[in-house]
């Protein structure tokens, strides 16, 4: 099998890391494939922060509330950032482009642009033999992280990636098959279609059961049930428009 395709398919979240960091030219791998990722209109809509400062680390994580923001060979934060891309703009100009950038599409195109940035990096970083973790929990107070990181308008800070030589080695989860999430031509919301997933259930079911770690008795559906059943970051909202972004 082709070595990317493994990589891949080999994918899964490290969360202990050897205390090494990772050496400038580890970092600039990852730096250099992530700005290699697509991008709408050539607009490069991201910004990227590494973090090797421990005390903002260990700040971070206790946003977080996770040991491996602190813990890891380097911690990035990606950022959707509609700020640089008028900051050679005349005052007119950038009168015009700061109204411009408040809708909902230019927000979508800076999410999706750092997404795919991100993507880019955890494949270098594996690729190299290293492991990552996304961390969606920095959004736990964003506004600290923010100030923290002292980020301008129509910037804001979207999810960390740790990064790391392994010190464990956990199962990849399984995945939805591909009948619960490819439709040809149209979505298909069928009786198949919950089979499938009262199937997959049965799979994550086990796979809890037997792997290494954290063992427990649990379902994907369950899961997204007790996830989206209760309120969670409601202060998102208001922050993201209150930054300049996704009000109109």
């Amino acid at each position: 099998m082709n070595e990317t395709i493994q990589t891949i398919l080999g994918h899964r979240s490290i969360r202990k890391f050897k205390e090494r960091p990772l050496s400038n030219e580890e970092i600039n791998t990852i730096i250099e494939a992530a700005s290699r990722a697509s991008t709408s209109s050539f607009m490069m809509a991201y910004s990227i922060i590494g973090i090797d400062d421990a005390s903002v680390k260990s700040k971070l994580a206790k946003i977080s509330g996770q040991s491996y923001v602190e813990h890891n060979g380097h911690l990035f934060v990606f950022c959707a950032d509609l700020n640089k891309v008028g900051l050679l703009a005349s005052p007119e100009e950038k009168q015009q482009i700061n109204e411009n950038v408040e809708n909902t599409e230019h927000f979508l195109v800076a999410t999706i642009d750092a997404a795919l940035a991100a993507q880019n990096a955890c494949l270098a970083a594996e690729g190299i033999g290293l492991g990552v973790c996304y961390i969606g929990s920095i959004r736990n107070d964003i506004k600290t992280v923010d100030q923290l990181l002292g980020l301008p308008d129509h910037v804001i800070p979207l999810f960390g990636l740790a990064v790391g030589e392994p010190d464990h080695d956990p199962q990849p989860k399984p995945r939805l098959p591909k009948e619960a999430f490819y439709f040809k031509n149209k979505y298909i919301e069928s009786a198949s279609l919950q089979k499938e997933i009262e199937h997959f259930d049965q799979g994550v079911n086990d796979y809890y059961k037997k792997r290494s770690e954290n063992k427990r008795m649990d379902q994907w559906s369950t899961q997204m049930i007790r996830k989206l059943s209760t309120p969670i970051r409601t202060d998102v909202t208001p922050f993201v428009q209150s930054k300049g972004l996704n009000k109109k």
